[in-house]
Protein backbone atom coordinates (compact mmCIF):
# COMPACT_ATOMS: atom_id res chain seq x y z
CA UNK A 1 0.00 0.00 0.00
CA UNK A 2 1.30 3.94 -0.87
CA UNK A 3 -0.21 6.06 1.24
CA UNK A 4 -0.73 9.70 -0.21
CA UNK A 5 -1.38 13.49 0.39
CA UNK A 6 -2.32 16.11 -2.29
CA UNK A 7 -1.09 19.90 -2.10
CA UNK A 8 -3.88 21.43 -3.35
CA UNK A 9 -7.70 20.91 -3.93
CA UNK A 10 -8.85 21.89 -7.15
CA UNK A 11 -9.70 20.93 -10.43
CA UNK A 12 -6.02 19.25 -10.98
CA UNK A 13 -6.54 17.01 -7.90
CA UNK A 14 -10.35 16.49 -8.19
CA UNK A 15 -10.73 16.05 -11.92
CA UNK A 16 -7.88 14.15 -13.22
CA UNK A 17 -6.11 12.80 -9.81
CA UNK A 18 -8.25 11.37 -7.03
CA UNK A 19 -10.68 9.88 -9.75
CA UNK A 20 -7.86 7.76 -10.36
CA UNK A 21 -5.43 7.30 -7.28
CA UNK A 22 -9.00 6.01 -5.86
CA UNK A 23 -9.59 3.58 -7.98
CA UNK A 24 -6.81 1.69 -7.31
CA UNK A 25 -5.96 -1.08 -4.44
CA UNK A 26 -2.70 -0.34 -4.05
CA UNK A 27 -2.61 3.33 -3.37
CA UNK A 28 -4.68 5.27 -0.45
CA UNK A 29 -5.53 8.85 -0.19
CA UNK A 30 -5.18 10.30 2.77
CA UNK A 31 -4.82 13.75 3.28
CA UNK A 32 -5.70 16.82 1.03
CA UNK A 33 -3.64 20.19 1.54
CA UNK A 34 -5.52 23.87 0.80
CA UNK A 35 -4.55 27.22 2.23
CA UNK A 36 -8.27 27.99 2.84
CA UNK A 37 -10.62 25.28 3.75
CA UNK A 38 -13.49 27.46 3.89
CA UNK A 39 -13.79 28.37 -0.22
CA UNK A 40 -13.37 25.00 -1.45
CA UNK A 41 -14.75 25.06 -4.71
CA UNK A 42 -15.03 21.24 -4.83
CA UNK A 43 -17.30 18.54 -2.05
CA UNK A 44 -15.09 16.81 0.27
CA UNK A 45 -14.33 13.15 -0.29
CA UNK A 46 -15.79 10.73 2.79
CA UNK A 47 -12.68 9.12 3.84
CA UNK A 48 -9.92 11.83 3.42
CA UNK A 49 -8.51 14.26 6.04
CA UNK A 50 -8.54 17.75 4.79
CA UNK A 51 -6.41 20.32 6.34
CA UNK A 52 -4.86 23.54 6.09
CA UNK A 53 -1.58 23.06 7.67
CA UNK A 54 0.73 22.09 5.39
CA UNK A 55 3.59 20.76 8.10
CA UNK A 56 1.16 18.27 9.93
CA UNK A 57 0.76 16.44 6.61
CA UNK A 58 4.33 17.01 5.72
CA UNK A 59 5.52 15.07 9.22
CA UNK A 60 3.01 12.56 8.48
CA UNK A 61 4.62 9.72 8.84
CA UNK A 62 2.33 7.15 6.98
CA UNK A 63 2.59 9.95 3.81
CA UNK A 64 4.94 8.43 1.73
CA UNK A 65 4.17 9.98 -1.61
CA UNK A 66 2.97 14.07 -2.03
CA UNK A 67 1.19 15.18 -5.17
CA UNK A 68 1.74 18.59 -6.03
CA UNK A 69 -1.40 19.95 -8.05
CA UNK A 70 -1.10 23.80 -8.06
CA UNK A 71 0.41 26.36 -10.18
CA UNK A 72 3.59 25.83 -11.81
CA UNK A 73 5.29 28.49 -10.37
CA UNK A 74 4.96 26.88 -6.82
CA UNK A 75 6.22 23.44 -8.15
CA UNK A 76 9.68 23.90 -7.17
CA UNK A 77 8.96 25.21 -4.13
CA UNK A 78 6.40 22.31 -2.93
CA UNK A 79 8.47 19.38 -4.52
CA UNK A 80 11.86 20.64 -2.78
CA UNK A 81 9.63 21.03 0.59
CA UNK A 82 8.23 17.35 0.58
CA UNK A 83 11.77 15.97 -0.92
CA UNK A 84 13.50 17.55 2.26
CA UNK A 85 10.73 15.40 4.28
CA UNK A 86 11.28 12.25 3.17
CA UNK A 87 8.75 12.20 0.67
CA UNK A 88 8.64 11.12 -2.80
CA UNK A 89 6.99 13.50 -5.03
CA UNK A 90 4.78 13.50 -8.51
CA UNK A 91 4.16 16.82 -10.04
CA UNK A 92 1.64 18.01 -11.75
CA UNK A 93 2.50 19.42 -15.84
CA UNK A 94 4.02 21.50 -16.64
CA UNK A 95 6.81 19.74 -14.41
CA UNK A 96 8.54 22.91 -13.65
CA UNK A 97 8.87 26.78 -15.46
CA UNK A 98 12.24 26.21 -16.65
CA UNK A 99 15.04 23.29 -17.66
CA UNK A 100 17.42 24.38 -14.61
CA UNK A 101 14.88 24.12 -12.46
CA UNK A 102 13.69 20.42 -13.59
CA UNK A 103 17.42 19.41 -13.71
CA UNK A 104 17.82 20.60 -10.04
CA UNK A 105 14.93 19.15 -8.11
CA UNK A 106 16.02 15.62 -9.89
CA UNK A 107 19.63 15.98 -8.20
CA UNK A 108 18.04 16.72 -5.27
CA UNK A 109 15.85 14.08 -5.16
CA UNK A 110 19.00 11.45 -6.40
CA UNK A 111 20.86 12.66 -3.55
CA UNK A 112 17.99 11.44 -0.98
CA UNK A 113 17.05 8.42 -2.62
CA UNK A 114 13.67 9.29 -3.49
CA UNK A 115 11.36 9.54 -6.76
CA UNK A 116 9.95 12.50 -7.76
CA UNK A 117 8.20 12.43 -11.41
CA UNK A 118 5.85 14.44 -13.71
CA UNK A 119 2.46 13.05 -14.31
CA UNK A 120 2.50 12.79 -17.87
CA UNK A 121 -1.25 11.47 -17.75
CA UNK A 122 -1.82 11.80 -21.62
CA UNK A 123 0.63 8.91 -22.05
CA UNK A 124 -2.06 6.93 -21.50
CA UNK A 125 -4.70 9.02 -24.10
CA UNK A 126 -6.60 6.35 -26.33
CA UNK A 127 -6.06 8.33 -29.09
CA UNK A 128 -1.97 8.12 -28.73
CA UNK A 129 -1.87 4.25 -27.68
CA UNK A 130 -4.29 3.54 -30.97
CA UNK A 131 -1.42 5.49 -32.89
CA UNK A 132 1.23 3.56 -31.45
CA UNK A 133 -0.74 -0.03 -32.02
CA UNK A 134 -1.16 1.10 -36.00
CA UNK A 135 2.38 1.81 -36.46
CA UNK A 136 3.47 -1.35 -34.57
CA UNK A 137 0.96 -3.41 -37.10
CA UNK A 138 3.28 -2.79 -39.79
CA UNK A 139 0.26 -1.89 -41.67
CA UNK A 140 1.41 1.72 -43.19
CA UNK A 141 4.75 0.28 -43.57
CA UNK A 142 7.70 2.75 -43.22
CA UNK A 143 6.43 5.55 -41.18
CA UNK A 144 7.15 9.08 -42.96
CA UNK A 145 4.90 11.81 -41.22
CA UNK A 146 2.98 11.95 -37.92
CA UNK A 147 0.56 15.33 -37.44
CA UNK A 148 -0.96 15.73 -33.53
CA UNK A 149 -3.59 18.55 -33.17
CA UNK A 150 -4.60 19.48 -29.59
CA UNK A 151 -7.18 22.19 -30.74
CA UNK A 152 -10.20 24.03 -29.19
CA UNK A 153 -12.62 26.91 -29.95
CA UNK A 154 -12.09 29.26 -27.05
CA UNK A 155 -11.34 32.57 -28.78
CA UNK A 156 -12.70 34.22 -25.11
CA UNK A 157 -9.60 33.26 -23.69
CA UNK A 158 -6.97 34.08 -25.25
CA UNK A 159 -8.72 37.73 -25.92
CA UNK A 160 -9.03 38.19 -22.08
CA UNK A 161 -5.62 36.69 -21.27
CA UNK A 162 -2.43 39.11 -20.85
CA UNK A 163 0.75 37.72 -22.06
CA UNK A 164 2.81 35.65 -19.77
CA UNK A 165 5.74 33.06 -20.75
CA UNK A 166 4.75 30.30 -18.02
CA UNK A 167 1.17 30.65 -18.65
CA UNK A 168 0.76 30.43 -22.14
CA UNK A 169 -0.79 27.75 -24.06
CA UNK A 170 2.41 26.02 -24.87
CA UNK A 171 3.30 25.33 -21.63
CA UNK A 172 -0.31 24.59 -20.23
CA UNK A 173 -1.03 22.25 -23.72
CA UNK A 174 2.21 21.99 -25.37
CA UNK A 175 3.71 19.79 -22.47
CA UNK A 176 0.83 16.62 -23.29
CA UNK A 177 1.69 16.42 -26.79
CA UNK A 178 5.63 17.39 -26.93
CA UNK A 179 5.89 14.47 -24.30
CA UNK A 180 4.25 12.46 -26.40
CA UNK A 181 6.44 12.52 -28.70
CA UNK A 182 9.64 12.31 -27.16
CA UNK A 183 8.11 9.17 -24.87
CA UNK A 184 7.27 7.33 -27.97
CA UNK A 185 10.20 8.82 -30.93
CA UNK A 186 12.74 10.24 -28.56
CA UNK A 187 15.05 12.69 -29.04
CA UNK A 188 14.51 14.42 -32.29
CA UNK A 189 17.63 15.71 -34.54
CA UNK A 190 16.36 19.35 -35.40
CA UNK A 191 12.50 20.95 -34.12
CA UNK A 192 11.20 24.31 -35.94
CA UNK A 193 9.64 26.41 -33.42
CA UNK A 194 6.05 28.42 -34.89
CA UNK A 195 4.67 29.78 -31.80
CA UNK A 196 2.05 32.73 -31.73
CA UNK A 197 0.03 35.05 -30.60
CA UNK A 198 -2.76 35.22 -32.95
CA UNK A 199 -4.29 38.22 -31.14
CA UNK A 200 -1.33 40.40 -31.07
CA UNK A 201 1.44 41.68 -29.07
CA UNK A 202 0.95 41.60 -25.17
CA UNK A 203 -1.70 39.45 -25.68
CA UNK A 204 -2.09 35.12 -24.36
CA UNK A 205 0.54 33.00 -26.65
CA UNK A 206 -2.82 31.21 -28.65
CA UNK A 207 -1.21 28.88 -31.31
CA UNK A 208 1.86 26.62 -32.00
CA UNK A 209 2.85 24.02 -34.66
CA UNK A 210 6.56 22.58 -33.58
CA UNK A 211 7.81 20.31 -36.53
CA UNK A 212 10.39 17.34 -35.27
CA UNK A 213 12.73 15.83 -37.83
CA UNK A 214 14.14 13.09 -37.46
CA UNK A 215 16.16 10.82 -40.36
CA UNK A 216 13.22 9.72 -42.30
CA UNK A 217 10.47 11.06 -39.96
CA UNK A 218 9.13 14.05 -39.52
CA UNK A 219 6.58 14.54 -36.42
CA UNK A 220 4.02 17.73 -36.12
CA UNK A 221 2.37 18.97 -32.94
CA UNK A 222 -0.64 21.37 -33.77
CA UNK A 223 -2.60 23.82 -31.73
CA UNK A 224 -5.23 26.57 -31.74
CA UNK A 225 -7.41 28.47 -29.64
CA UNK A 226 -9.62 29.01 -32.99
CA UNK A 227 -10.30 25.72 -34.92
CA UNK A 228 -14.35 25.42 -34.81
CA UNK A 229 -14.17 22.96 -36.48
CA UNK A 230 -10.94 20.48 -34.88
CA UNK A 231 -8.79 18.62 -36.71
CA UNK A 232 -7.95 14.91 -36.73
CA UNK A 233 -6.28 14.13 -33.40
CA UNK A 234 -3.61 11.87 -34.78
CA UNK A 235 -2.71 11.32 -38.48
CA UNK A 236 -0.06 9.07 -39.42
CA UNK A 237 1.13 9.04 -42.95
CA UNK A 238 3.47 5.50 -44.29
CA UNK A 239 4.60 4.31 -47.32
CA UNK A 240 1.80 2.24 -47.41
CA UNK A 241 -1.10 3.48 -45.91
CA UNK A 242 -2.64 6.41 -43.69
CA UNK A 243 -4.48 6.22 -40.74
CA UNK A 244 -6.65 8.77 -39.29
CA UNK A 245 -8.02 9.49 -35.83
CA UNK A 246 -10.18 12.19 -35.85
CA UNK A 247 -11.62 12.24 -31.90
CA UNK A 248 -9.65 12.65 -28.56
CA UNK A 249 -9.28 10.42 -25.89
CA UNK A 250 -12.59 10.64 -24.33
CA UNK A 251 -11.48 10.37 -20.36
CA UNK A 252 -11.59 14.25 -20.18
CA UNK A 253 -14.76 14.27 -21.36
CA UNK A 254 -16.54 11.97 -19.09
CA UNK A 255 -14.75 13.64 -16.00
CA UNK A 256 -16.15 16.60 -17.08
CA UNK A 257 -19.30 14.99 -16.85
CA UNK A 258 -18.98 13.32 -13.28
CA UNK A 259 -18.84 9.74 -14.94
CA UNK A 260 -15.83 8.68 -12.97
CA UNK A 261 -13.65 5.42 -13.90
CA UNK A 262 -15.19 3.47 -10.33
CA UNK A 263 -17.82 1.58 -10.92
CA UNK A 264 -18.01 2.45 -15.00
CA UNK A 265 -16.75 -0.08 -16.66
CA UNK A 266 -17.24 1.86 -19.93
CA UNK A 267 -15.60 5.05 -19.00
CA UNK A 268 -13.13 6.85 -21.63
CA UNK A 269 -14.04 4.27 -23.79
CA UNK A 270 -14.54 5.19 -27.57
CA UNK A 271 -17.41 4.29 -29.41
CA UNK A 272 -17.22 2.68 -32.62
CA UNK A 273 -18.34 6.50 -34.54
CA UNK A 274 -14.94 7.42 -32.40
CA UNK A 275 -12.75 4.88 -34.04
CA UNK A 276 -9.72 5.59 -36.84
CA UNK A 277 -9.85 4.32 -40.22
CA UNK A 278 -6.71 2.88 -41.75
CA UNK A 279 -6.29 2.62 -45.51
CA UNK A 280 -3.59 0.57 -46.98
CA UNK A 281 -2.07 -1.72 -49.16
CA UNK A 282 -1.10 -4.92 -48.11
CA UNK A 283 1.95 -6.64 -49.72
CA UNK A 284 -0.05 -8.12 -52.76
CA UNK A 285 -0.94 -4.53 -53.69
CA UNK A 286 -4.59 -5.19 -52.41
CA UNK A 287 -6.27 -2.10 -51.26
CA UNK A 288 -7.65 -1.88 -47.68
CA UNK A 289 -10.09 0.77 -45.74
CA UNK A 290 -11.00 -0.64 -41.80
CA UNK A 291 -12.22 0.59 -38.92
CA UNK A 292 -9.03 0.36 -35.81
CA UNK A 293 -11.09 -0.49 -32.55
CA UNK A 294 -9.41 2.23 -29.80
CA UNK A 295 -7.29 1.15 -27.67
CA UNK A 296 -8.10 2.14 -23.65
CA UNK A 297 -6.84 4.88 -21.73
CA UNK A 298 -5.90 4.83 -18.29
CA UNK A 299 -4.58 7.59 -16.54
CA UNK A 300 -4.34 5.41 -13.44
CA UNK A 301 -1.09 3.65 -15.54
CA UNK A 302 0.56 6.98 -14.48
CA UNK A 303 0.20 5.85 -10.22
CA UNK A 304 0.50 2.15 -11.18
CA UNK A 305 4.37 3.48 -12.45
CA UNK A 306 5.90 5.76 -9.95
CA UNK A 307 3.90 3.38 -7.16
CA UNK A 308 6.51 0.08 -8.93
CA UNK A 309 8.98 2.66 -8.33
CA UNK A 310 8.81 3.36 -4.68
CA UNK A 311 7.41 0.37 -3.53
CA UNK A 312 9.33 -1.99 -6.00
CA UNK A 313 12.61 -0.35 -6.91
CA UNK A 314 11.70 -0.71 -10.90
CA UNK A 315 13.04 2.13 -13.23
CA UNK A 316 10.60 5.51 -13.63
CA UNK A 317 8.66 4.86 -16.96
CA UNK A 318 8.39 8.71 -17.27
CA UNK A 319 12.15 9.26 -17.56
CA UNK A 320 13.65 12.60 -16.24
CA UNK A 321 15.87 13.25 -19.15
CA UNK A 322 12.24 13.03 -20.94
CA UNK A 323 11.00 15.53 -18.74
CA UNK A 324 13.93 17.28 -19.06
CA UNK A 325 13.83 17.30 -22.76
CA UNK A 326 10.12 18.29 -22.70
CA UNK A 327 11.15 21.82 -20.19
CA UNK A 328 14.00 22.57 -23.10
CA UNK A 329 11.01 23.02 -25.74
CA UNK A 330 8.80 24.56 -23.56
CA UNK A 331 11.56 27.66 -22.81
CA UNK A 332 12.80 27.64 -26.61
CA UNK A 333 9.65 27.59 -27.83
CA UNK A 334 8.69 30.72 -26.10
CA UNK A 335 11.77 32.39 -26.29
CA UNK A 336 10.19 34.57 -29.62
CA UNK A 337 6.79 36.31 -27.33
CA UNK A 338 6.46 39.34 -26.14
Amino acid sequence: MLTLGYIGNGKSTNRYHLPFSMNRDHLKVKTIYARTLTKAEWPRVPGIEYTDDLESMMNDPEIQLIVVCTNTDSHYHYAKMALDHGKHVLVEKPFMLTEEEAVSIFQYAKERNLVIQCYQNRRYDSDFLTAQQVIESGKLGDLLEVEMHFDYYRPEVPASTPFSKYYSYLYGHGCHTIDQVLSYFGKPDTIHYDVRQLLGPQQMNDYFDLDFFYPSLKVSVKSSYFRLKERPSFVLYGKKGVFVKQTKDRQEEHLKLFYLPKGHSDFGIDLPEHYGILTYLDDEGKYHEEKVTSAKGDYARVYDGIYDAIVLGTDKVIKDEETIGVMQILEQGMKGCR
